[in-house]
């Protein structure tokens, strides 16, 4: 009797444990909205589960809001949190988001469909981000990704904004009226019209998802500005949006500068939560402007975005880099300037306030401190500067986290929640992550991708930069050639590069999807 009364509890100790299972609705399916993020946290041993790619938007395809309601309703069974692009469930991507056509009604019915899934998983931890629309300085600017209409006027209809903004808040010249009224004439009515008009539809819904977090339907929520500027209509919408939610704590709504990292910085946020953890980050500059540098691409000092980062992630900042469980080291350039990656400056040779950096790097590594770095001196690309002085010192893989690869604020955001995670890793994984974007932000964003756009003439077939077609495959092999040779001369002690492998799921060389050995023994589960 007393063997057969022990033996069921002996089976319950070694019946298997499942992992905390993490629902995950990115934005859309490009390899740093998707999986790169969602490999992060799989890193920790969470099953983060994610909507295959066929519902989830791409450049062309706007995405499938109502299936991914309804992937989102059948795999809520023993999730213990969601992390969940309100762009994909609204419109079904953050390029639908710029370019839908629905009515008031069916976004508004789609809001409060949130509403219903609460009430449908009453415990489940619930985390939303959307974004705020962004204002490109120009159609070239635009990617593609706005209406047609913006390749042609996307430049008047940006400086339209730009003088709606400043109107409100100091009032314009009178020489500045007679250009708004100048550019109101010069811009095709229809054209204005449809453009602003989508942004009221995506103010509304935003404005919803507010009254929503009020209501506690959502346990955080954070708007993203995405590429905006101090003055435009992004930063003029989120002034409103941020009086709408001013009755609410920032531990439970924000808007922030940018919006490509907020999902590593809300699923940082889950894992904490579930973890009951609230990490701390230092933060320390370059010298010069840093903390005061508004970066490219963004409306406010990069500092405010780090603090605002933080919060999303649900950490804490701290004074002292003892005190850290991230020491954040921001490579910002002295002058308070942000340069892109394929400017002639970027060429690798020191500039002021490059040996200043890197002693700094190595002082605080040496020291043990789990040090991350946010490389923003350059955006689409790493500082080639800097990741020389990194390689020379032997601190590629002593340092934690490391990010530099769009914009200011999304490198700063993406490190952050990232540079949050890694402390509970093995080496290896970090080592892994660590590889994933030297390969991404340094060879490819920073160097590879630049040579390949200037031999694009050399290939055979038709495409060009922004619309690669025939000459995809073309490009593939090459930019895997030319990303071993650049691993063999900057990062000899990995093996297993000759696994690289490129793709560019976008049709165009802005992102690519660059696979190694270690990526491909990743497992995103997909249902």
């Amino acid at each position: 009797m007393a063997v057969m009364m022990i033996m069921p509890a002996v089976s319950a100790r070694h019946k298997e444990v499942k992992p905390d299972k993490i629902l995950f609705i990115p934005h859309d399916n490009r390899p740093i909205s998707d999986k790169q993020t969602a490999e992060v946290v799989k890193k920790l041993g969470y099953d983060v589960v994610v909507p295959p790619d066929n519902i989830l938007g791409d450049r062309d395809n706007l995405g499938d809001p109502n299936a991914l309601w309804t992937w989102l309703d059948n795999n809520a069974l023993e999730a213990k949190a969601a992390v969940i692009s309100s762009d994909s469930l609204v419109y079904g991507s953050l390029v639908g988001s710029r370019k839908h056509n629905y009515s008031r009604n069916e976004v508004a019915e789609r809001v409060e469909r949130f509403s219903q899934f609460r009430k449908a998983n009453p415990k489940m931890s619930l985390y939303v981000f959307g974004s705020i629309m962004r204002t490109p300085r120009s159609g070239e600017a635009s990617g593609h990704e706005e209406p047609a209409y913006y390749r042609s006027y996307g430049s008047d209809i940006f400086r339209y904004t730009v003088l709606k903004d400043k109107e409100e808040v100091e009032g314009l010249s009178r020489r500045e009226n007679k250009e708004k009224a100048f550019l109101e004439e010069l811009i095709p009515q229809k054209n204005l019209s449809d453009w602003l008009g989508r942004r009221a539809k995506n103010f509304a819904v935003n404005e919803d998802l507010i009254r929503l977090t009020r209501k506690n339907v959502f346990d955080y929520l954070v708007l993203g500005r995405d590429d905006n500027a101090p003055y435009s209509q992004t930063h003029l919408e989120s002034r409103h949006l941020n009086e709408s939610g001013k009755d609410l704590d920032k531990t439970k709504f924000q808007t922030m500068a940018g919006i490509d990292e907020m999902a590593m910085l809300l699923l940082a946020r889950a894992v904490n939560n579930m973890r009951q953890e609230t990490p701390s980050v230092y933060t320390r500059y370059n010298w010069g402007r840093g903390p005061y540098t508004v970066p490219a691409y963004s409306d406010e000092k990069i500092s405010i975005s780090i603090r605002d980062a933080i919060t999303a992630a649900g950490g804490e900042a701290v004074t002292k880099p003892e005190q850290a469980d991230l020491v954040m080291m921001v490579n910002t350039n002295p002058n308070g300037k942000t340069y892109e990656a394929n400017e002639r400056n970027n060429d690798g040779e020191e500039r002021e306030g490059t040996q200043y950096f890197a002693d700094l790097v190595s002082e605080y590594v040496g020291k043990g401190y789990p040090v991350g770095i946010a490389d923003i001196a350059f955006a689409n690309g790493s500082d080639n500067a800097l990741m020389e002085q990194l390689r020379k010192r032997n601190l590629l893989f002593k340092i934690r986290a490391y990010s530099g690869w769009n914009t200011p604020t999304n490198s700063s955001g993406f490190l952050i929640g990232e540079g949050m995670l890694v402390r509970h890793m093995k080496k290896d994984d970090v080592d892994a992550l660590l590889l994933t974007r030297y390969l991404d932000d340094w060879a490819y964003q920073a160097n590879v991708r630049n040579t390949i756009a200037r031999q694009l003439t050399w290939l055979r077939g038709d495409g060009v930069y922004g619309s690669l077609d025939t000459k995809r495959e073309a490009v593939s092999l090459r930019t895997q050639k030319m990303l071993s040779r650049f691993a063999s001369q900057n990062l000899p002690a990995l093996s297993t590069l000759e696994e690289i492998h490129v793709y560019f799921p976008w049709n165009r060389m802005f992102e690519s999807d660059i696979q190694h050995q270690e990526y491909k023994e990743i497992h995103f589960f997909k249902k």
